[in-house]
């Protein structure tokens, strides 16, 4: 409560009328499938991202974390974890009636919204490894986080406060994590075909892609 008291707190009656607009799922991704990608290496809390109008995949995984509580969801975020070849990408999940579902905001096309339809989490993370690759059109990812629960940081006030997203984002290093693929398995990828490769980027901003020779891992693919 003390995150949503903030909120309501700070925030200006168009910014509470925005969120309260957001009351699907697929309103949200509409929402976040409209804003402004920016591939700034800042963090955004979900205030931030409303007034300054753009954000990156994790800026905008926490922004449809607090939509989604104020839809009676857990606000819960999962990182997917790539080689060291590509971006990590931040995804908000749900579950509707026993099944797992994300809302997301990322630069490449395959890699946003899922129904709720998985049975479980690492069925929902491998419904995006074929849509998750670099611009060398290498297939990376690898593996995911468990759910970090964002409620943990209610006291931080994270709906608010820019300082709290440093905080979430270095508990994330922390929480467990499950591998997807045995070296076999990766050495034995195939490339991904052009057809795929350039509807994947459909709609991106250039300036936020992931170079494999110019950049460390980032949060925000």
């Amino acid at each position: 409560m003390l995150a949503w008291d903030e909120f309501e707190r700070l925030s200006t009656n168009a910014e509470r009328r925005t969120i309260a607009r957001l009351a699907t799922p697929e309103k949200l991704q509409a929402f976040l499938n409209d804003l402004p990608y920016r591939s700034e290496e800042i963090y955004r809390s979900p205030l931030r991202v409303l007034r300054d109008g753009r954000g990156h995949c994790y800026d905008g995984a926490v922004l449809a974390a607090m939509a989604l509580s104020r839809m009676g969801h857990p606000p819960r975020i999962v990182e997917l974890l790539p080689n060291k070849r590509d971006d990590d990408h931040i995804i908000a999940v749900y579950r509707r009636e026993g099944r797992w579902g994300a809302v997301a905001h990322s630069n490449f096309s395959g890699l946003r919204y899922r129904e709720p339809v998985f049975l479980n989490l690492r069925e929902l993370v491998m419904s995006y490894f074929e849509e998750f690759y670099n611009l060398a059109r290498e297939k990376t990812l690898r593996g995911y986080t468990l759910p970090l629960r964002l409620a943990a940081f209610d006291s931080r006030r994270w709906m608010t406060r820019d300082a709290a997203m440093t905080e979430i984002a270095r508990r994330l290093d922390t929480v467990p994590r499950r591998r997807l693929l045995t070296r076999g398995m990766v050495l034995n990828l195939a490339a991904v075909d052009a057809r795929s490769y350039r509807a994947g980027l459909l709609g991106s901003v250039q300036s936020g892609l992931f170079k494999p020779h110019e950049h460390g891992k980032r949060r925000s693919g």
